[in-house]
């Protein structure tokens, strides 16, 4: 029982240390899901030592912006053990307790390790002003952030944001363009249901108003030195690390094709931007996918993942390229796959479903 253990574990957390609620979100069901996650992970990648020490280093990370501090861990342990002992008593033995001491403190010191370093260089977040807030439609717009102190991120990653209206609640937003030399982000925000942070972001915010940020992290970004052509592929909000990606790829002269999908033309909501970088770069091309409506000039009709090999077939040295892949997680494995079936090798097809978030 998952959900009963994961309660469990936070009410012997904060029966033992009262203060630690305070940093947590107002409601804990998502907090739940995403220790228990977090748990999985950590106990699934201990015969891949690299992977799981780059894991426990981004979590020792992004710790920091929840304030949490090396004297948290051992009131962690002791729940933690207290939680296995209670939900597993009926294989619990004296070596499994000693067993995920051992695992749960080197887990422990190596996301201890990795704030410690990330505070010599960085602080644990940073104050972003609004500047501009453009409502594109009644559920979506698009954020212009000024951050007090340059916020250094590669094309392709995402920051985690939090908002006045909801203290210690944090939600990944993709960074929607390329390093500018005035500092200024620009995120896209479709507001979900229920969406504490989109809904606010969306609805509630303002020119003026400030937000959160914490550190940009995410691996899906360009291969230093390559000149190799680009596919990139977005849906939705999706859109913008791909659009960071084109970005950054026009800048330095790569050829690319920038797939853009939405049901009709008025989820094409960023397509006149999109427009103006094609005009100022010879070498990018920008189509349109329409699943519900008549095809657009230079796009295509119908479904992304139905459409992509015939748009592949006339698409010289398409498999020489490296292809970038965001949007709603289920429209990105579908993507990820025709691709696949169709001839691209794995290693050149690149993805982050956080950006499914968005």
């Amino acid at each position: 029982d998952p959900a009963g253990a994961m309660s469990y574990f936070y009410g012997r957390l904060f029966a033992r240390e009262p203060q630690l609620r305070a940093l947590f979100p107002p409601a804990m069901g998502e907090q739940h899901d995403r220790f228990f996650r977090a748990l999985t992970r950590i106990v699934w990648s201990q015969d891949s030592p690299a992977d799981l020490a780059s894991h426990l280093g981004r979590l020792g990370r992004g710790h920091r912006r929840h304030c949490v501090r090396r004297e948290h861990y051992p009131a962690v342990e002791t729940a933690l053990l207290a939680t296995l002992r209670t939900y597993a008593a009926d294989v619990w033995t004296a070596e499994a307790e000693d067993a995920w001491t051992r695992a749960y403190r080197s887990a422990a010191a190596t996301m201890i390790a990795a704030a410690e370093r990330d505070a010599a260089d960085h602080p644990p977040w940073w104050v972003a002003e609004i500047t501009a807030h453009d409502r594109r439609a009644h559920d979506l717009a698009v954020l212009t952030l000024r951050p007090e102190r340059p916020l250094p991120f590669l094309p392709g990653q995402h920051v985690s944001v939090q908002t006045a209206r909801w203290p210690r609640v944090w939600r990944p937003y993709s960074i929607a363009n390329a390093p500018r030399p005035d500092g200024t982000l620009s995120l896209h925000v479709r507001a979900r249901p229920a969406g504490w942070v989109s809904g606010a972001l969306v609805r509630h915010c303002a020119p003026g108003d400030t937000v959160l940020l914490g550190p940009a992290t995410g691996a899906m970004v360009l291969e230093p030195g390559s000149a190799r052509g680009l596919l990139l592929i977005g849906g939705g909000t999706g859109l913008a690390p791909v659009k960071a990606l084109a970005e950054q790829a026009a800048a330095s002269g790569r050829r690319l094709h920038l797939l853009v999908a939405a049901r009709t033309g008025a989820g094409l909501y960023d397509l006149p931007a999109l427009r103006r970088l094609e005009e100022a770069h010879p070498g990018v091309r920008v189509v349109p996918v329409l699943s519900r409506s008549p095809r657009l000039p230079g796009g295509l009709h119908g479904r992304l993942p139905d459409v992509l090999p015939g748009f592949l077939d006339d698409l010289q040295g398409w498999r020489d390229h490296d292809a970038y892949v965001t949007g709603p997680a289920p429209l990105v494995r579908r993507t990820v796959t025709a691709l696949q079936r169709h001839g691209m090798s794995l290693t050149r097809i690149h993805h982050d479903l956080l950006a499914a978030e968005n």
